[in-house]
C-alpha cells in the first residue's frame, strides 16, 4: 500500500498500544473521523485490513484510506497560482477580486470552481476543503486540504492558534507606533449585516501590527492575527484611525487601487502527514506594488 491523496500511513513508535490509541493520542485523529474509518473498514495494519482494538508493535505501519468523494462545485477553468502542492494540500496565492466559495451571485466564478476543475483534470476524487478564508478583495495564501484527515488536523491547528498567519497591508495615514497589539472585541452591526465593528459584547479579536515602511500619507504594515474574526484586520485598522486603502466597506474607494490593499503573505504550520514545520510565502501582487510605488 503506497501513500497517496487517499492513503495516509503512520509509523508506530511504541509497542503495546491499540490502533485506536495510536491514531487518537499519537496523531490527534478526532473521534468523529475515527468512527467513520472504523465503520467503513478503512483501517489497515501492515497492508491488511484490521480492527480498531488490535495491539500494535513498534515499527508497525497503520494506514487509513480516505474514500473517493465528489465535489459539488461546478468545475470551471479559472487560473490558479499554485505555490505548493503535495498529497494533502494545495496552497494558492489567491488573486484579488475573486470570491472563494460559490454564492447565489457567484455560482461558477469562484476559487472553488477553479479547484474543482483542477481536481477533475488531475483525477483527484476529493471535495474542495478550505482551511482558511480570504475576503473577495484580499489576495494571498489560501490553503485547501485534499482529504478529511488533513482538513481536521489543519482546522485543529487553526483553533489552537498554532498556525502563524501574517499579512501585508497599506493603510491611510502615518502610523505613529512602530508596533502594537489591538485587543478589541468585534461584533455585527444590527442594521448592517455585512458590517463588523468594535463593540463590548463582540467576540475576542487580537491583531498585532508592525510598521514596515512609512510614506507621506500612508503606512505599509505587517499584520499578524491571533484570532480569525470576519473582517478583523479591516475593522481594527479603521478603529485606530488608519483604514486600509481601497477598502470600500471601512474606508472609501481609491483611485490608486481597486480593492482593499491587504495581502496574506506568510503561513507557517505543522504538516499533518510529516509532522514537519512548513512556511509558505506568497509574493505581493502587482497592484499593491504599484500602489507603493505611487505613494
Amino acid at each position: 500500500m503506497k501513500e497517496s491523496e487517499s492513503v495516509i500511513i503512520f509509523n508506530v513508535k511504541e509497542s503495546g498500544l491499540t490502533i485506536e490509541e495510536v491514531l487518537k493520542q499519537g496523531y490527534g485523529i478526532s473521534g468523529r473521523l475515527y468512527r467513520r474509518l472504523q465503520k467503513n473498514q478503512q483501517l489497515y495494519l501492515n497492508g491488511k485490513t484490521t480492527k480498531a482494538n488490535v495491539t500494535v508493535n513498534k515499527g508497525d505501519k497503520i494506514a487509513i484510506l480516505m474514500e473517493e468523494e465528489v465535489e459539488t462545485s461546478i468545475p470551471v477553468d479559472i487560473p490558479l497560482d499554485i505555490i505548493h502542492e503535495d498529497f494533502d494540500l494545495i496552497i494558492l496565492n489567491k488573486q484579488p477580486n475573486i470570491v472563494v466559495h460559490p454564492t447565489k451571485s457567484h455560482q461558477d466564478d469562484t476559487i472553488a470552481n477553479g479547484v474543482a476543475y483542477y481536481f477533475n483534470k488531475k483525477n483527484i476524487s476529493k471535495k474542495v476543503r478550505f482551511v482558511n478564508r480570504l475576503d473577495m478583495g484580499t489576495s494571498g495564501i489560501l490553503v485547501i486540504a485534499k482529504n478529511a484527515f488533513t482538513h481536521q488536523q489543519m482546522s485543529k491547528q487553526m483553533e489552537e492558534g498554532t498556525i502563524e498567519k501574517k499579512y501585508l497591508t497599506i493603510v491611510d495615514g502615518v502610523v505613529d507606533k512602530d508596533e502594537d497589539i489591538i485587543d478589541l472585541p468585534i461584533g455585527k452591526e444590527d442594521d448592517e449585516p455585512m458590517i463588523r465593528a468594535v463593540m463590548e459584547n463582540g467576540q475576542v479579536a487580537i491583531t498585532k501590527y508592525k510598521v514596515v515602511e512609512r510614506f507621506n500619507k500612508a503606512t505599509l504594515l505587517e499584520i499578524e492575527i491571533e484570532t480569525g474574526r470576519t473582517h478583523q484586520i479591516r475593522v481594527h485598522m479603521k478603529h485606530i484611525g488608519h483604514p486600509i486603502i481601497g477598502d470600500h466597506l471601512y474606508n472609501e474607494p481609491s483611485d490608486l487601487i481597486n480593492r482593499q490593499a491587504l495581502h496574506a503573505y506568510k503561513f507557517k504550520f505543522i504538516h499533518p502527514r510529516t509532522g514537519e514545520e512548513r512556511e509558505i510565502i506568497a509574493k505581493m501582487p502587482s497592484d499593491m506594488e504599484t500602489l507603493i510605488a505611487k505613494l
